[in-house]
């Protein structure tokens, strides 16, 4: 364990509550999108994830933040710096080998005081639902476990209630034996007694939190705090398409003053667009699309319910629907990611009728009047020739020819 920075507000020290906030994760299963940056700095609305949960632990009134760090960590401390841009500190703990979120805990006993807010840094929840967590453990002095209605609770932990009291903890259960629909919506709220607890747990493989919690539910010291609205979880590529629209409906049209919108284009009041972006003459950007830093849409395109990451082109004639787009990519002139419901298997595990039109990884180029099919994931670098039809999973930096 490493200790990368350390301040403290004047005033405040160690013993005050503290934020950890796990973010040490790669994410495979988002590949080829994590294998150049950490799953947390995945981009939402133009956001990090990770931003929205250090915004919400700020609006909760919690101002010393230690972020678990590992995975490719410089791309979250770059953007982070010393936190004063959110009105935080923020510290940093090298997890170097991921070996689980119970161990990644394990990394900041000595840093934090007596109590202590434990959050996912890629799952998005109110500043509210902090709050929540915090005023039950001043209340009872209990771990306190958050958890919220599901409607499919077996892809989670689920979470068995007597009255608050946490009685049973089952990762992913078989649907015909899961006890709630509620489950672990990964926020807790501790004492230093949960390092010792997860020491004593035997884990096999990964040492993960909800092994201890699992382990120590039902003696009557876990209480459960129900959370109600926002709370949203990025686990595969699809769900970034489902979370960004979320978090759109929710936004306020903004004006874009950087932005170059030709006076023929449309940009829908539900889009996020970001600095030096250019959308060309009788280009069409429809609900549900967040253009990042430094886009191109060229002219006659169409984007939407689609993210695209910075430094990204659409060039002219394209229709881009239900697809990811990644840094620096290219999708050809008059290409086509046709979008809409498709069936997808990631590893060895098959998901019906999810909304995927396809990935174009980072630096991929797309030549023109190429077809993506629904649920394509192209990897990066990879170089997809003029007029060609592309399906299925791509590997990085292939070169895939017409025919």
């Amino acid at each position: 364990m490493g200790v990368l920075r350390k301040t403290y507000h004047a005033g405040y020290g160690p013993q005050c509550m503290k934020a950890v906030i796990l973010a040490a994760g790669e994410g495979t299963r988002l590949e080829p999108l994590t294998a150049v940056r950490p799953k947390p700095m995945l981009p939402v609305a133009n956001k990090p994830l990770l931003e929205y949960v250090v915004e919400a632990a700020a609006e909760a009134g919690i101002d010393e933040i230690v972020i678990v760090v590992g995975y490719k960590r410089e791309r979250i401390q770059n953007h982070f710096g010393d936190g004063d841009d959110w009105g935080v500190d923020i510290e940093y703990v090298l997890q170097e080998k991921q070996l689980g979120t119970g161990h990644a805990i394990l990394q900041v006993e000595d840093v934090v005081g007596d109590e202590f807010v434990v959050l996912n840094g890629d799952l998005i929840m109110g500043s509210e639902s902090v709050e929540r967590l915090v005023r039950r453990r001043e209340a009872t002095g209990n771990t306190v476990m958050s958890v919220i209605r599901s409607r499919q609770p077996s892809a989670y932990g689920v979470v068995e209630l007597d009255g608050d009291t946490v009685v049973s903890v089952v990762e992913k259960p078989p649907e015909h034996t899961q006890p709630s629909n509620l489950i672990n919506a990964g926020a807790y709220a501790f004492d230093r007694s949960i390092f010792d607890a997860i020491r004593e747990t035997d884990s096999p493989g990964e040492q993960a939190i909800t092994d201890t919690l699992s382990r120590i539910a039902g003696h009557g010291d876990i209480e459960g705090v129900r959370f109600e609205g926002q709370w949203l979880d990025v686990s595969h590529l699809w769900d970034l398409l489902s979370v960004n629209g979320r978090i759109l409906d929710h936004m306020a049209a903004a004006d874009h003053p950087s932005v170059s919108v030709h006076e023929s284009a449309v940009v829908s009041d539900n889009c996020v667009v970001g600095p030096d972006t250019y959308v060309r003459a009788n280009a069409t950007v429809l609900p549900g699309v967040s253009l990042g830093a430094n886009v191109e849409v060229g002219s006659n395109a169409v984007v939407s319910n689609s993210v695209v990451f910075a430094d990204a082109t659409i060039e002219p004639g394209a229709v881009v629907r239900d697809c990811i787009v990644g840094e620096n990519a290219t999708v050809g002139e008059n290409a086509t990611v046709s979008g809409g419901d498709t069936d997808i298997v990631v590893n060895g595990n098959h998901y019906e009728n999810v909304r995927l039109g396809g990935v174009v990884g980072d630096n991929a180029d797309l030549g023109g009047g190429v077809t993506v099919s629904p649920g394509t994931v192209i990897g990066n670098g990879t170089t997809v020739a003029t007029g060609a039809s592309v399906s299925g999973r791509i590997e990085s930096n292939a070169t895939v020819r017409r025919g």
